[in-house]
């Protein structure tokens, strides 16, 4: 399978982590999704059924675990990755309960995310 038949969906309100994660998984030849807030990613997991989300902990309106909790319902074994501003380990604790892979805290290394996307990507 060709990377670009592989959806990767980056939710972040940073408009700034959105580019950088676009341009560093588009050269990995990727398709990507952005979305700045709750509503719109759910729209496009509904849409598009991303293989694999990077989901931001903390937005505005709708935080990551609740967008987590709507993803599971809409597609449960779309793959999620969290990532955190913060060291908040019963969040983490309970992103893991409900399903995602692993957890990045910012700053991330961008090679160890880039790893660890094409390890859940890459066949």
């Amino acid at each position: 399978m060709d990377r670009k038949d592989k959806k990767v969906l980056i939710v972040d309100d940073q408009y700034g982590i959105r580019v950088l994660l676009q341009e560093v998984l588009d050269k990995e030849g990727y398709t990507i999704f952005q979305a700045p807030n709750g509503v719109t990613a759910l729209e496009i997991v509904k849409e598009h059924q991303p293989d694999l989300v990077l989901l931001d902990m903390k937005i505005p309106g709708m935080d990551g675990l609740e967008i987590l909790r709507h993803i599971r319902t809409i597609e449960p074994d779309t793959k999620v990755i969290m990532m955190t501003a913060y060291g908040e380990l019963d969040l983490i604790k309970e992103a893991t309960v409900l399903g995602a892979i692993t957890h990045f805290t910012k700053p991330f290394d961008i090679d160890e995310l880039r790893q660890a996307v094409n390890a859940q990507l890459v066949s």
